[in-house]
């Protein structure tokens, strides 16, 4: 028999616990940290999760601020045979942030996760598509709508969709939040509040500025400065989700894994961008990255591309 996870009903976080220490922690990541309602929304399951481990183990009753080291090593030995090491770095990450919270606030004294080892996360390059595949992806709508499959409201809609993903950069919810006074039309720029509030503008190109100066004049049903950009065919703010499946459309007609995400055109973004010779802080800034250490995997995806290009053509590889 399965344990008890946070999504079954076998376990439910006492009512007390939820309002007196996880309620605050998660309205302080929202409102003051400002970070996204999935990042929210995992952290709370990572605390869900992790007070049943406690209950399970018999130590629920235990002040937090009396838990050891070694109870989370085992925590975390135990949370290996449930979860990947990617997911289990993500809920030990929140676990920790959460124990800072408390700690700032003067109800703990120290944090119990400081120190606890973790699984090394086996190295993943990040998932992009060649400047060719790329315009594959790019010319969909267009085609679409030349043997009238689509409608024009549609591909222009799509195509200013795929533009801003490419030609900014911009994660999917900062597409879905863009607004029209968001953008600079003569500098050809947006204005674009990214994760924990961060602002930061992004050039969008010509081609960009050039499909969505058509979308405005003649398809977008209101260009009013707080009006969304893309929207549906009722006129609504797009959803990620609605994003999502607009792009397996377009993926589907250009013959191309049907698992890429919105987030892969960003990835082709900043590959494409270090390829030409970018400088990886302007990059770094281009993406809203915190950390250049998260804009540094890019430059390893450039190098496997010299690489892979040398073993073929180099006589003597």
């Amino acid at each position: 028999m399965s344990k008890p996870t946070p999504e079954t009903p076998e376990f439910v976080l006492p009512a007390a616990v939820e309002q007196v220490w996880l309620e605050p922690f998660a309205a302080w990541l929202s409102k003051e940290r400002r970070y996204s309602a999935h990042t929210v929304r995992n952290y709370r399951h990572a605390f869900v999760d992790f007070f049943r481990w406690l209950s399970t183990s018999g130590v629920a009753e235990k002040p937090f601020d009396e838990l050891t080291r070694r109870e989370m090593r085992d925590f975390v030995i135990e949370a290996q045979g449930r979860f990947d090491r990617r997911t289990l770095h993500l809920h030990v990450s929140g676990l920790r942030s959460f124990f800072r919270f408390w700690i700032t606030r003067g109800r703990m004294a120290r944090n119990p996760f400081t120190g606890i080892p973790l699984p090394k996360l086996e190295k993943r390059l990040p998932q992009f598509l060649t400047e060719v595949q790329m315009r594959s992806l790019l010319l969909g709508p267009q085609r679409l709508l030349d043997n009238e499959s689509i409608d024009a409201f549609t591909a222009w809609r799509d195509r200013v969709v795929l533009e801003l993903l490419y030609g900014g950069g911009l994660r999917v919810s900062e597409l879905c939040n863009l607004t029209y006074a968001a953008i600079e039309k003569r500098a050809g720029v947006a204005r674009i509040v990214g994760k924990g509030g961060k602002e930061r503008l992004c050039p969008l190109g010509s081609v960009a500025m050039a499909v969505l100066q058509r979308w405005e004049s003649e398809f977008a049903p209101s260009i009013s400065t707080d009006a969304p950009v893309v929207v549906t065919r009722r006129h609504t703010v797009m959803k990620p989700r609605e994003v999502q499946l607009l792009l397996k459309r377009y993926l589907a007609l250009a013959d191309l894994p049907l698992d890429l995400t919105p987030h892969k055109i960003r990835h082709s973004y900043a590959t494409h961008l270090l390829n030409a010779g970018a400088d990886l802080r302007l990059v770094q800034e281009l993406l809203g990255h915190a950390n250049l250490a998260t804009t540094q995997i890019y430059t390893h995806v450039s190098v496997a591309r010299l690489k892979a290009v040398h073993r073929t053509a180099h006589p003597r590889s």
